[in-house]
């Protein structure tokens, strides 16, 4: 799970990558389960700069596909916020669909405050040929050429398999659609150690892991910096998270430099899926 959008709405070269990890889909590609998974969101801190005196929230994330068929992610996220003189409630709504195999991303996103839509961003993307197109849709149709890099889900398989294999410190280059559309961003992906669980007062989200409460998980941080700044700079946003092998997160925070928030597991649900010989799985 990777989320920037929400910056948007409160503000109303070459792929890069750590010596022997490929640019390609591993070739053994960890085996993501279709999962639905709700989060409780509050405000951890904010700065005076923000204005921002109070948030809470609810995030709704569902991931669903496979290799052969690709990977679809429906993705809502809903705030109050509190300025002290006023309140105001945003939702974003974001849908997506990445084919891996042939390096394929549509994207659409919503942002609506007080109900009134703010943005509609809508459009495809291609990585071929050590280059990224663009196609744009909405708000205006236009075509844009980026440098090579990753989609999303192809970025999670590259953090499983980097956290699989030891390697704790990587940077990609990754375009999820988000903002504008039409820009991607460098990503600096720090992964510690594999660790157990602990109990419920020190891992309160744990408990709501459902089956997977006892196993094993990487603590896992990801920084996002423009091309103009570069990574000697602040990251323009960073998330923290607690990563399972087969893409489940939970205890997330989430820096947008004026004010974090976190975002606690509230509900599991797993979803049945199809393998690539169509027989139904779990």
């Amino acid at each position: 799970m990777f989320v920037r959008n929400l910056a948007v709405a409160f503000a109303s070269g070459a792929f890069i990558v750590a010596p022997g990890v490929a640019s390609a889909v591993p070739a053994n590609i960890p085996n993501l389960i279709s999962h639905r998974a709700v989060y409780d969101l509050e405000l951890k801190d904010a700065s005076d700069r923000s204005g921002i005196e109070g948030m809470t929230g609810r995030m709704v994330y569902e991931f669903t596909g496979s290799s052969c068929k690709g990977y679809k992610t429906d993705f809502r996220f809903v705030t109050q916020i509190s300025t002290g003189d006023a309140v105001r409630m945003t939702d974003q709504q974001t849908t997506t669909f990445e084919d891996a195999a042939s390096k394929t991303f549509k994207f659409e996103t919503k942002s609506f405050t007080d109900d009134k839509l703010d943005k509609e961003v809508t459009g495809s993307a291609e990585d071929a040929n050590g280059a990224m197109t663009i196609d744009l849709t909405k708000p205006d149709a236009k075509k844009i050429d980026l440098a090579a890099g990753e989609f999303p889900t192809e970025h999670m398989f590259q953090v499983i398999e980097n956290a699989k294999l030891g390697k704790r410190i990587f940077e990609s280059r990754v375009f999820d659609g988000s903002d504008d559309g039409d820009e991607s961003l460098i990503t600096s992906t720090l992964v510690g150690k594999q660790q157990m669980p602990k109990d419920d007062d020190a891992d309160p989200d744990v408990s709501m892991a459902g089956d997977f409460a006892k196993l094993p998980f990487w603590p896992v941080t990801i920084a996002y910096y423009n091309d103009k700044a570069g990574t000697d700079s602040l990251p323009i946003y960073r998330m923290s998270f607690k990563l399972y092998e087969n893409g489940i997160t939970r205890d997330l925070t989430m820096d947008y430099g004026d004010f974090v928030l976190t975002g606690k597991l509230a509900k599991l649900d797993i979803l049945q899926a199809e393998n690539c010989d169509n027989k139904p799985i779990r």
